[in-house]
């Protein structure tokens, strides 16, 4: 194949055929990778100035669903454990920047409870809003599922099947 002002031309078979013109393939989007701090990593000079940047101090943040609900969106809360933009490990106190390329502001979607409170969506739809492989949501979807299996059996699981038609 020959390339010629972006448009794909497909080598022609016979010698009198007119070359066709074949459509742009798909560009591959590259997803760019959440990205992790480990807190056991950083210097004890990183953590002192970190410190001295963000002291512990007691914001007003919505304590319940009702609360949040008429934030202006993009929500500002980064901080709640709902929020998209990143996650924090308890157990370790890491840090994952789940969108290293964007600022809080630029998230389409910010808070897993508006996005649940949407109903349904792909698998693919998942994916995106959480910067994930659609694989990575099925795999989380099937642990979730077992574990509710485990916590309320079947019973639970019929019940959750009828809320959702």
């Amino acid at each position: 194949m020959f390339k010629y002002d972006h448009d794909t031309i497909a080598e022609p078979t016979t010698p009198d055929e007119e070359p066709a013109l074949l459509p742009d393939p798909k560009p591959i989007v590259r997803r760019h990778r959440a990205k992790t701090i480990a807190m056991k990593r950083l210097t004890k000079e990183e953590l002192r100035i970190g410190a001295l940047l963000y002291p512990e101090r007691s914001y007003w943040r919505p304590k319940s669903r009702g609360e949040c609900a008429n934030v202006a969106r993009p929500c500002p809360y980064v901080s709640c454990k709902y929020h998209l933009y990143i996650d924090v490990n308890p157990a370790t106190g890491s840090i994952k920047v789940n969108f290293p390329e964007r600022e809080v502001w630029e998230l389409e979607h910010s808070c897993a409870l508006d996005v649940a409170q949407q109903g349904g969506i792909t698998l693919e739809e998942v994916g995106e809003i959480l910067n994930l492989t659609r694989e990575r949501i099925r795999q989380v979807e099937v642990r979730g599922l077992m574990k509710l299996r485990e916590a309320g059996g079947e019973e639970l699981l019929t019940y959750l099947a009828r809320q959702e038609s």
